[in-house]
């Protein structure tokens, strides 16, 4: 039985928003899955937190659950709008769809789409980016800015420092982002300086207190005198600028790398948002990537699998001689140590892989042909044992042939 959403979060019937949400963030902190790796209990607790807070903070849906419990808000927290933690079969919370919502609650719609899960400091620490600034707080947070990063297999192997030209929102020079050409601000009349309303309502269940940002000063406490004619008050810019990313071996398509503050300048002097940059991985025309190792397809003729012989063959750091030895069987992988994909988490590198094959010829001679047809005939080379006894073995003809 799903136990009762107040008493998840440990809060009362009659909580404000602001109480509801400080219980949230005291609570997530505590299960979040990077702070309790592979704890299944906190796992749940985790699912359970959010859960509650997802009806809890959303005034339509705790007001169905005051009224109908469990059933007012259908089987799961998600019924209307948000990220929905169902999950698939046996009810597995979907971790991608948590985060994303988990962004839209402590970042306060700061721009972020699709990509990958988001992590533990990037909710709870760092600084720069919306939502994690309090009301009445200089400037309006600036939004996040997402890019993908091509990458070769090779860079990836090693690690690459690169240097991006980005398109961004800037501070506006001509006022040094303030949005006034003198820089002057007075205290919003409406809220006071605080950056929100309240307003009181009475129901059958207590009085509830909905605050809100303000809306003549949109949360900021504060209204711009003397507007900067360049940016219209806005204090940012399109503009571009020069970023370094350095990237560490072993990352993987999908992967992010978060630069704090790098991202677009927030209006009048608010904080930057931070830039998501995404690793996207190239195919290679050789090499297929396996974790940390990368298998490389070689196909070599059946005289060659079966006396052995050396070979030159490509790795991501140039060619290297490779022993096959005598009587390889095909779709044998012969390993060339520490020629793969640094490890992400160590100085060490994977390997490579040579899978070895046979090389079967499309177009054969007239006396190719009749090699062939004598060599089915040796025991060594016939499995089946159609083959003449009086004839030389496969070795033999093979040392006849080839010396």
């Amino acid at each position: 039985m799903k136990r009762d959403y107040y008493e998840v979060l440990g809060v009362s019937r009659t909580s404000t928003k602001d109480e509801i949400k400080k219980a949230y963030r005291k609570l997530a902190l505590q299960y979040h899955p990077d702070k309790n790796p592979d704890n299944k209990d906190a796992e749940e607790h985790f699912k359970e937190v959010n859960e509650a807070y997802e009806v809890l903070s959303n005034d339509d849906k705790r007001r169905r659950y005051d009224q109908l419990g469990h059933a007012g808000v259908g089987s799961s927290a998600a019924s209307s709008g948000g990220g929905h933690y169902g999950g698939g079969p046996g009810g597995a919370a979907d971790f991608s769809d948590i985060f994303s919502a988990f962004n839209d609650m402590f970042g306060g719609g700061r721009g972020r789409s699709g990509g990958a899960p988001f992590g533990f400091e990037e909710v709870f620490g760092g600084s720069g980016g919306g939502g994690r600034r309090g009301r009445a707080s200089a400037g309006i947070p600036g939004t996040d800015l997402k890019i993908r990063l091509k990458l070769t297999l090779e860079e990836i192997a090693k690690g690459v420092e690169k240097t991006l030209k980005i398109k961004k929102q800037v501070a506006c020079k001509e006022c040094n982002g303030t949005g006034s050409k003198s820089g002057a601000t007075d205290n919003c009349q409406t809220c006071h300086g605080t950056g929100e309303v309240r307003q009181a309502s009475k129901t059958m269940f207590g009085q509830f207190v909905n605050i809100t940002a303000c809306p003549t000063c949109g949360g900021e406490g504060r209204v711009i005198k003397d507007r900067c004619t360049s940016c219209y008050g806005e204090g940012i810019k399109q503009g571009e600028v020069t970023v370094k990313v350095t990237v560490p071996a072993g990352v993987q398509d999908g992967n992010y790398l978060t630069l704090r503050g790098q991202g677009n300048a927030g209006p009048r002097g608010g904080a930057p948002g931070d830039l998501i940059v995404v690793i996207e991985e190239k195919p290679h025309d050789l090499f297929i990537r396996e974790g940390d190792d990368v298998i490389y397809n070689l196909a070599i003729s059946f005289p060659d699998l079966v006396l052995g012989t050396k070979i030159e063959v490509p790795t991501l750091d140039g060619s290297v001689k490779l022993t096959i030895p005598p009587s390889t069987q095909p779709e044998t992988r012969l390993r060339i140590a520490g020629h793969g994909i640094g490890h992400l988490r160590g100085s060490s590198r994977g390997d490579q892989y040579v899978k070895v094959n046979v090389f079967v010829p499309k177009d054969l001679s007239h006396q190719d042909k009749e090699m062939l047809k004598e060599m089915k005939k040796s025991s060594t080379i016939s499995p089946a044992g159609h083959h003449d006894n009086n004839s030389k073995s496969f070795f033999e003809k093979a040392r006849d042939i080839f010396s």
